[in-house]
């Protein structure tokens, strides 16, 4: 399992290449942008390696991963606009996925829509220098702020609260770049990057990150040798969500937990008694309305 290095992994550390963290796909998507607006197909295809680069080959943590351990995770960036060809205003769709333990299954632990996603990407910037130091770039910063939630989400996973490490350079991150506004600092758009970061911190989300350990180690990575079981745990964990969310309004982690895991919650009750289907589909109706005809399978 990832996180746990054999002795004799590290015996052969020294003659053998080390992964780095991240496995991310990177895809820029032009499509939307506006009518009468074009963009240059090398500084976009410059900008998709750039990120690419940034994200994959940058060395995160001091922890050994081999190649099928790396962290696996998508980024769309949806562009929008673009003024002039070093400007993109848009949209990035960014996931995070974990194996599940002694399967084929991948379920997606983190899931985000970054609506502001307005980056400059000039010639003197397209090194990409990052220091968590200091604040460089809205780009790398908003890069490295991702990568530091994938790594919080996947050791979340793994260990009960086994990403506080990445929590605090996540915050370090935002603290950095709040002189900048936008979407760095504390506004009514309640998914953005100051809150994911506060809610990672939030002491009364605590259980959240607590239950996200429960529910990937616990519970999928053995849920097919106790199946009842393992739904009666996951019902519990969606009870306590249902009343964070009710005691904290700005408790947006729990939004994208329904997003990333909407689809495989109907899978995991779709065998249930008709009782518990109906118990599940009453709560996720509530925690996600927007989501309800999907819950409609329940019942």
């Amino acid at each position: 399992m990832r996180k746990v290095v054999s002795l004799l992994s590290l015996l052969f550390a020294v003659n053998t290449v080390n992964a780095q963290e991240l496995l991310c796909t990177v895809d820029i998507n032009t499509n939307q942008m506006q009518s009468q607006q074009t963009s240059n197909p090398q500084v976009t295809a410059e900008l998709k390696s750039a990120i690419t680069n940034f994200m994959n080959n940058t060395r995160w943590t001091n922890d050994i991963f081999a190649q099928e351990e790396r962290i696996r995770c998508n980024l769309i960036f949806n562009v929008l606009e673009s003024k002039n060809q070093n400007s993109f205003n848009g949209n990035v769709q960014f996931q995070v996925i974990r194996p599940i333990y002694g399967t084929d299954y991948e379920t997606v632990v983190f899931q985000y829509v970054d609506r502001n996603f307005n980056i400059n990407f000039a010639p003197e910037e397209r090194q990409m220098v990052f220091n968590e130091q200091g604040y460089t770039s809205n780009l790398t910063s908003t890069l490295a702020l991702y990568a530091m939630v994938a790594l919080a989400s996947d050791y979340d996973s793994f260990s009960e609260l086994g990403g506080d490490e990445f929590v605090q350079r996540a915050y370090n991150i935002v603290n950095l770049a709040a002189p900048t506004a936008g979407p760095w600092v504390q506004g009514a758009d309640r998914r953005s990057k100051y809150w994911i970061v506060e809610n990672l911190q939030n002491q009364q989300l605590l259980p959240y990150r607590k239950g996200f350990y429960t529910y990937h180690r616990i519970i999928m990575d053995d849920f097919a040798n106790n199946t009842p079981s393992k739904r009666g745990q996951v019902l519990a964990y969606l009870k306590e969500l249902q009343d964070i969310q009710i005691l904290n309004q700005k408790a947006v982690l729990i939004d994208f937990f329904m997003d990333a895991k909407a689809r495989e919650l109907v899978n995991i009750f779709s065998e249930a008694p008709e009782s518990e289907r109906k118990e599940a589909f009453n709560i996720l109706s509530k925690m996600a309305p927007e989501k309800t005809e999907l819950f409609r399978g329940l019942i």
